[in-house]
């Protein structure tokens, strides 16, 4: 009766999603709170290329952290990578559709690079006109999507994330919060929806490895138990 009683019971929910470490709120704090300074981080190195190269333009009164940012936009971006995320692994589970392609750390590192290769080349490389420009990194995020995620909650959320993000910057910039050199696409540059859809798409395959490295490290303490 003792050993039936001490054997180890797996989380019911596990796969790519994690059941419970001390509790779910917990999970999702911790989760949030890595996703939060992955952001900020992505945020201060993409940002200062962009300004490098004279791609976007800050007042000079909001410059103010030692990499030429403003205030605010690493928190926005922390908090903005913070939900996508946390909401990529849970649409997953809603929809009934456990994302299993790729589910490894080096492809989600992979991942970053083509990323951080892409939000390069909007601000280094030269292209003809703002078209050829904007066409090669559409070209590049759904081949980022294609060869990360392929799921069609993974491209839902993306273009969703990209409209809602644009519509936000042209809203900031139309209110002189910040402004883009040469906008070709109302306030903003037209090829800043691909760098959207290809970060909500980073951060999203980010959010489900951090579920599902969770759910391993339950099931192999479960066992050890």
């Amino acid at each position: 009766m003792a050993e039936n009683g001490a054997m180890p019971t797996l989380p019911k929910k596990c796969g790519p999603y994690i059941s419970c470490v001390t509790s779910r709120g917990m999970n999702l704090v911790i989760r949030g709170i890595v996703l939060f300074f992955i952001g900020v981080f992505l945020a201060l190195v993409l940002n200062l290329l962009q300004i490098q190269r004279n791609v976007t333009l800050f007042p000079p009164d909001v410059i103010t952290s030692i990499f030429s940012s403003a205030w605010w936009v690493p928190p926005c971006c922390g908090t903005a990578s913070a939900v996508i995320g946390l909401l990529y692994p849970c649409m997953d589970r809603h929809l009934g559709e456990p994302h299993k392609f790729k589910r490894e750390w080096s492809s989600v590192m992979r991942c970053v690079a083509v990323f951080v290769g892409i939000n390069h080349a909007s601000a280094k490389v030269d292209f003809a006109n703002n078209i050829q420009l904007s066409l090669t990194l559409a070209a590049l995020s759904i081949g980022l999507w294609w060869t990360f995620d392929r799921s069609r909650s993974g491209f839902g959320l993306g273009v969703g994330i990209a409209f809602l993000a644009t519509l936000v910057s042209q809203f900031l910039v139309y209110n002189g919060v910040y402004q883009y050199t040469s906008p070709d696409f109302l306030y903003v540059r037209s090829w800043l929806p691909c760098i959207f859809f290809a970060g909500g798409i980073t951060m999203g395959n980010i959010g489900r490895q951090l579920a599902m490295y969770e759910c391993k490290v339950i099931a192999e303490k479960s066992h050890e138990d």
